[in-house]
């Protein structure tokens, strides 16, 4: 008798830690994907709003550039580049943030007419190639930016700036697309399953 009631006392014991891993009732999702998600989706928001102000920078460089080229005949060569490199970086950075929105371009010929748990279904199979692509994309960017850094590799160019900031930025940026794919991977998971995770 007492050793059955040890058995029930564990069984429970198991029973509650499973309930903090799992959290079924809230989400339908381990605990630990709802907070991965919650993580990635904050930190593609910073990045991203981060990244918006960039476009400003951009703007007053080329400004910068056309009013000391036309209006004061003192032409500035670092100008156009650095408005490349901050294109460059809004884009990378902002990838993940886009992609957290759902605001990024997609093919919609079968895709429209799909009900909301089969895109979830046909969104969650199509980031598998994605993951695969991001994957391939990150371990070149590495490589380049060890090659940069190595090196102390430069553009070609009159102001001849350094390009490792911006293979950096490169970097950071593939990285935090792979894991906003996997958000967003678990989030359409959830969504097949009819659960919503945010």
């Amino acid at each position: 008798m007492e050793k059955e009631a040890e058995t029930a006392r564990a069984m429970i014991r198991l029973a509650g830690s499973v309930a903090v891993l799992v959290d079924s009732s809230k989400f339908g999702m381990p605990s630990v994907i709802v907070k991965y998600v919650r993580v990635v989706d904050y930190l593609s928001t910073r990045f991203g709003r981060t990244a918006m102000y960039l476009i400003f920078l951009m703007i007053g460089t080329l400004l910068l550039d056309a009013v000391t080229r036309n209006v004061l005949n003192i032409p500035l060569f670092w100008c156009v580049e650095l408005a490349q490199f901050t294109l460059a970086a809004y884009y990378i950075m902002g990838g993940a943030y886009s992609m957290q929105l759902e605001t990024h371009v997609r093919m919609d010929l079968v895709y429209d007419r799909l009900s909301a748990r089969n895109k979830a279904r046909m969104d969650s199979f199509t980031a598998i190639f994605l993951v695969v692509y991001l994957v391939v994309l990150l371990i070149g960017s590495i490589s380049s930016t060890i090659y940069a850094i190595e090196t102390n590799q430069r553009l070609f160019s009159m102001w001849n700036p350094s390009v490792i900031p911006i293979k950096v930025i490169m970097v950071l940026g593939i990285l935090l697309m792979l894991l906003q794919t996997i958000s967003t991977f678990f989030k359409d998971l959830a969504r097949a399953r009819g659960v919503e995770l945010s």
